[in-house]
């Protein structure tokens, strides 16, 4: 007896079977069989089953005599046959990862599980590209007892993700209905009713592969005879549940519906004729109308308002609305504000209302406004096209000016009042390039911009130019310019793949390393670098604005990375890891910046370098850092020998010395006068302009938010752990949220919360937002020493702290113990510490003093001008 079976079903495939079928003869668990039971196919399935039966005897092959128009009977017949007591199902356009089924079954035999699930990935074959579904469902390892504890695993109603135990399938007659579509939807709705416990593992069990052109029954969405067919299953999914005495799930079960099902539906909506949405509506309007309300009530603003759409039989209005769900996410063309709500179009209802989007409370720079193309036409040069701006909020203030973006073209227009708060512009324009064009408004009192992207009809007929085409992209369409891909010369796609081959980073430290033995480095020449070229901050900038005051005759170039900005204009710039930063980095005699210039670069003789740091803290550095306290000595060594040509370095205080000199090995010059970065602070100098560029209301409280990242979650946004959308509800009548991340996280606050928070991941200088704030939210960041300098509060959201002192990065101080301010580890907790933070503050003011002491003893405020005499004016001589 085999230990497990997997059914492989197929009709008119052959190509793609025997991919499917590998995928099973590959897995890690060896003592398996493959069924495979073709639908009665035309083409050459029978032959290629027969040469995968002659390649492996694990191979059983079972042939219909008569198509069975679904996948429900097929299945059946390999569940018949299945001689192994637990089976999956695959179709054979799709294909299981190696470890499926051996993984599977060990968490079955381990958790006594009736059926165990696992995540299910699309595949696009276009690109490679792997994409979760419903990704939060399966975001961890657990034993379910029942469907009544997690109801939203209703969403989960694949049957080819699962393990099932074949005996329990048998003894409770549990099949697939033969005569619907979307049969999986039934079979899994009865197994969430018959099982007593299962089980949920986090990692991909099956690859769903979507092709270009893709014929399954799932992707058929343009027929209506496919609409019929989801709506007979769900019906029928509810008389399961009844059946088996789970009635009072039957609206659970209706929540996949309105969020899965219907969603397959509207998102192309926009490109239907409107019979076919009239059509639509018209066969599913019945079934939603016999579920209770707060079914529709508890979903997301913009589907609710389809679905009362489809209830209120609103075809145009439908169509309008679905385009919001996707692509551009376009405003409405209208809304209406009664009583502190906000309603869609123009009609008051409890089904329209988006309040929680908070779209009429944006900041002018975030305010959507809705551009639709209503006429195109070329003279084979240049286009004339005509656009209707809605303005539904209210965002245009008085004094604006509007342009057309083209790329980096900027086209002035002159939008004329059309009635009804909206305007209408007439464009010449010569498109060229890759773009998608943008209407932007600008605000004359303040030159704050607002862009939107231009809506068109998904139908509309591509306009060619010379060199482009402009089109409409996407169901929920919007203007694009596409160059044509002959455009491009032979000569200029040869010469960017010979500087391909040339600019690899192996060619360009070979280069360096030959540079620094015959060229000699510039003495008043100096190379600087802030948080590896990021930006134009830090203690780097501070010593370069101390030697601008004093007219040192030093040339500075900055490194800059890839498309950042706000550097003075009369800086030197230099791109980070091009040839120039390679030629800059062997003539400099002076090197300055803040993480680290590239870690094999040897530092060129006669050369110094000046090693700022960039913070100090609780947090492990140096060897004790999760990247560098392994076995492994070849990073470890890379790290001795960068620090080894450090020739002096700033130290902020004597803990910070204590700390990081011995975890870095590092035992050259030490500057304890201060940190130049925090000169700034001491000073408490004015925080610039930062109330104005982020647009903070006036009277409103600001509390700067500074989270650090995870070292084993980088770039994945995991740092900002604060209920976001909690603080909103409870603050943001009295505080705004400036959401500072870290440099190496990537994470953009959601459109419907950008009324609260201010994303601030790429402000120019922290500082500005440290002095412009009222209090600090952090959690193990090294901010919190600097802000210790404010002498305003801070609070401390760590609410994964045994595990990031225990396992994630480490730390050398029981935070705790020291915080100068409440440590909380949840949302509720966090609201409650701010509506009495001046108590709180006043209650912690002994810790602050002390911890203030422990970081800041050296701070007087005149950091940069020490160093500058010490090691541009001492060390030039």
């Amino acid at each position: 007896m085999p230990d497990c079976t997997v059914v492989v079903i197929s009709y008119n495939d052959a190509a793609r079977l025997p991919r499917a079928v590998r995928s099973v003869l590959g897995q890690s668990l060896r003592d398996l069989e493959v069924i495979i039971v073709d639908d009665a196919s035309t083409d050459g399935t029978p032959e290629v089953a027969a040469r995968l039966m002659d390649s492996d005897p694990r191979v059983l092959y079972l042939r219909r005599q008569v198509n069975s128009g679904g996948c429900g009977a097929p299945r059946n017949d390999g569940l018949d046959t299945a001689a192994a007591p637990y089976v999956m199902f695959l179709d054979s356009d799709d294909e299981l990862p190696r470890h499926a089924c051996k993984s599977l079954l060990t968490e079955i035999e381990r958790t006594g599980a009736d059926f165990v699930s696992g995540q299910i990935s699309r595949l696009f074959e276009s690109n490679g590209r792997l994409r979760p579904y419903y990704p939060e469902l399966f975001a961890r390892r657990r034993v379910v007892e029942g469907i009544r504890q997690e109801p939203d695993l209703f969403l989960d109603c694949f049957s080819t993700n699962k393990l099932y135990d074949v005996g329990r399938l048998r003894d409770h007659a549990l099949r697939f209905p033969e005569d619907i579509h979307y049969e999986d939807h039934v079979f899994s709705t009865g197994l969430y009713a018959l099982s007593r416990r299962f089980a949920i593992v986090p990692w991909t069990v099956y690859l769903w592969h979507r092709a270009a052109t893709n014929d399954s029954i799932s992707l058929s969405v343009d027929d209506l005879e496919n609409v019929r067919q989801r709506v007979i299953a769900a019906r029928l999914s509810d008389d399961v549940l009844r059946a088996h005495g789970a009635g009072d799930l039957v609206p659970q079960r209706q929540r996949r519906f309105v969020r899965q099902d219907l969603r397959v539906y509207l998102n192309p909506l926009p490109a239907r004729d409107l019979v076919w949405v009239k059509e639509f509506a018209a066969m599913v309007r019945p079934y939603m109308e016999e579920m209770p309300r707060w079914v529709l009530e508890e979903l997301e603003p913009l589907e609710r308002v389809c679905c009362q759409l489809i209830l209120d039989d609103r075809a145009e209005d439908l169509r309008v609305a679905a385009a919001s769900l996707t692509g551009p996410r376009a405003a409405p063309r209208s809304a209406v504000r009664l009583n502190g709500r906000t309603y869609w179009g123009t009609t008051v209802s409890p089904g329209l209302d988006i309040t929680k989007l908070r779209l009429a409370e944006l900041p002018f720079s975030e305010s959507r406004l809705r551009h639709e193309l209503t006429e195109i036409i070329s003279d084979g040069e240049r286009v004339r096209m005509t656009v209707r701006t809605y303005d539904p909020f209210g965002a245009l203030p008085l004094d604006w000016t509007a342009a057309l973006e083209l790329g980096s073209q900027k086209i002035p227009i002159k939008p004329q009042p059309s009635g009804g708060g909206g305007y209408v512009t007439d464009i010449v324009c010569k498109p060229t390039g890759r773009c998608e064009p943008r209407i932007v408004f600008t605000r004359t009192s303040d030159g704050h911009t607002t862009a939107d992207r231009i809506l068109a009809d998904p139908g509309l007929r591509p306009v060619e130019l010379p060199g482009c085409t402009v089109k409409a992209e996407g169901c929920a369409a919007y203007l694009c310019v596409r160059p044509d891909s002959v455009t491009r010369s032979v000569a200029r796609r040869v010469k960017q793949a010979l500087m391909r081959r040339l600019s690899t980073p192996a060619n360009k430290l070979r280069a360096y390393k030959l540079l620094i033995k015959v060229v000699p480095p510039r003495q008043n020449l100096a190379l600087f670098e802030s948080d590896v070229g990021k930006g134009y901050s830090g203690s780097p900038r501070a010593i370069y604005e101390e030697l601008r005051r004093r007219d040192l005759p030093i040339d500075v170039v900055w490194s800059v990375a890839r498309g950042r900005r706000n550097f003075p204009p009369d800086a030197r710039l230099v791109r980070r890891g091009s040839w120039a930063y390679v030629w800059t980095m062997a003539r400099a005699g002076i090197w300055v910046d803040s993480h680290g210039f590239p870690l094999d670069y040897p530092k060129p003789h006669g050369t110094r370098y000046l090693q700022t740091w960039h913070g100090q803290g609780i947090k492990s550095i140096g060897f004790d850092a999760p990247d560098l306290r392994t076995d492994f000595d070849g990073p470890r060594a890379q790290w001795r020998a960068a620090v080894a040509r450090w020739d002096a370095l700033v130290s902020p205080s004597a803990e910070f010395s204590r700390v990081f000199l011995p975890s870095n090995g590092y035992a050259g010059k030490v500057y304890r006068c201060g940190t130049p970065r925090c000169d700034a602070l001491v000073r408490a100098q004015p925080a610039g302009d930062v109330l104005e560029r982020l647009e903070i209301p006036p009277g409103r409280k600001i509390l700067l938010y500074a989270p650090t990242y995870r070292d084993s979650a980088k770039g994945s946004g995991q740092s900002v752990r604060v209920d976001l959308e909690l603080l909103a509800d409870e603050l943001a009548r009295e505080w705004v949220v400036i959401l500072r991340t870290h440099p190496v996280e990537r994470y953009t606050p959601p459109e419907h919360l950008r009324h609260f928070v201010r994303d601030a991941g790429s402000y120019p200088e922290i500082n500005d937002l440290m002095l412009a704030s009222d209090a600090l939210l952090t959690d193990y960041s090294s901010v919190m020493c600097d802000y210790a300098l404010t002498g305003k509060p801070m609070l401390f959201y760590i609410d994964d702290w045994d595990d990031y002192r225990l396992a994630e990065r480490g730390v050398y101080h029981d935070l705790p113990a020291i915080a100068p301010g409440p440590c909380v580890s949840t949302t509720a907790e966090l609201v409650e510490a701010i509506r009495r933070l001046p108590d709180l503050h006043a209650a912690y003011a002994g810790r602050y003093a002390a911890f203030r002491d422990l970081w800041c003893a050296d701070e007087r405020g005149d950091a940069a001008a020490r160093i500058v005499d010490d090691f541009f004016r001492k060390g030039a001589r």
